[in-house]
């Protein structure tokens, strides 16, 4: 099977890298291309939904991206050990109204022995925000 570096057991150096590789992949907005950092059976929660496999996370990220418009992502890493990850994030977007938001929340990841994430949990809030008061561009 393929690998996808790095891989667990993480240091503070590769569990950045790791952090930062999602960042930049959330980023593109493409559903196919970040779907291929998860393995085929992976397990999510996002917020209230339940998302099981490569193909849920590929619907659910298309639908997000039809909502969450002129999305931008920050992540950063909150602790790690051997597979896994947690991490702290905000992003910010607006809906077809014009309306922006600063969503704020937190993950815990998990990864195979390739360094795939098989799991990923993921609390969101969402703060009603205006324009001006955007940090993210």
């Amino acid at each position: 099977m393929e690998q996808k570096f790095p891989l667990p057991p993480f240091d503070r150096e590769t569990a950045s890298l790791k952090v930062q590789m999602a960042e930049d992949a959330w980023n593109t907005q493409n559903p196919e291309k970040i779907a291929l950092a998860y393995t085929i059976d992976t397990e999510w929660r996002n917020r209230d939904l339940f998302i099981n496999g490569r193909e849920e996370v590929k619907q659910f990220l298309t639908a997000k991206w039809q909502k969450e418009l002129d999305y931008k992502l920050k992540k950063e890493l909150w602790a790690f050990t051997d597979n896994k990850i947690a991490v702290r994030f905000e992003y910010e977007w607006h809906d077809k109204s014009g309306q922006w938001f600063r969503s704020y929340g937190n993950e815990n990841w998990e990864f195979d022995e390739n360094g795939y994430m098989k799991k990923r949990f993921a609390s969101i809030n969402d703060l009603p925000i205006t324009a001006q008061e955007r940090k993210l561009k």
